[in-house]
């Protein structure tokens, strides 16, 4: 059962910490345990928060200058969004809560996530085909598929890490990285492919610090900085709004 992890290095500063996540980059390695929560743990998850920021803002200045030298953007369902509190509140909380639980909850290879996962997947696949027919019995199914996560994780949440998942685990995290960067290729209307890889460039750097704040410090690490980087976001593109407005 037990896979063939690296133990945890705990960074001590912003340049630890960042080079850390440079060689993890290099060599994807699943740690024998996550940190979990604690106040280091959150310093860290802050200086990955900086980290995460100053590449955005690195690109965000270099789109500007392409767009001001003549590129055209294709059109982005984000920009038609209404900007109201629930939009808010579903791109800043909803959002990363669901893509954390779907894209980097089962890296850390434990039976807990790797069952659980596919459980709650299978009921709301369930609730979605039902709903509509037969709402009771959707509703039902959605509720015990959950029950069964929640108890799933719960009762196997001591048990170590798979040893073929840590083996298999540098290609599993790239996959994870690439699949969430790649999802958000419907976030665009119009664009060839070629055009719009490019365009997810961000998605991808930003989950591989996801993911790597997920296997050091836990789940709740990489979904409080998926939310404050959403967040920054939407105040970057609020602001802007009224700027423009």
């Amino acid at each position: 059962m037990n896979s063939e992890t690296t133990s945890l290095v705990e960074a001590k500063s912003a340049r630890e910490e960042w080079t850390a996540y440079l060689a993890f980059l290099k060599r994807p390695a699943l740690p024998a345990r996550a940190a979990g929560f604690g106040q280091s743990s959150l310093a860290a998850t802050l200086r990955l928060l900086a980290l995460d920021l100053s590449v955005m803002g690195t690109l965000i200045l270099l789109a500007i200058m392409a767009i001001s030298g003549g590129f055209v953007p294709p059109s982005n369902a984000l920009a038609e969004l209404d900007w109201n509190m629930l939009t808010i509140i579903g791109v800043v909380v909803l959002a990363p809560v669901l893509e954390e639980l779907g894209f980097r909850s089962w890296l850390s290879g434990r039976p807990g996530a790797l069952v659980s996962l596919p459980l709650a997947i299978a009921g709301i696949a369930a609730f979605q085909a039902l709903n509509g027919q037969s709402s009771l019995l959707a509703a039902g199914l959605l509720i015990a598929a959950v029950l069964g996560a929640v108890i799933a994780a719960v009762l196997l949440r001591k048990k170590h890490a798979y040893r073929w998942f840590g083996a298999l685990f540098p290609a599993l995290f790239w996959l994870s990285t690439a699949a969430f960067a790649l999802v958000h290729l419907l976030n665009y209307t119009e664009g060839s492919l070629a055009m719009l890889l490019p365009l997810v460039i961000p998605q991808f750097i930003s989950g591989s610090i996801f993911g790597f704040a997920r296997v050091q410090y836990g789940l709740w690490s990489s979904i409080l900085l998926h939310m404050l980087h959403n967040g920054a976001l939407v105040l970057v593109v609020v602001t802007a709004g009224k700027l423009g407005g």
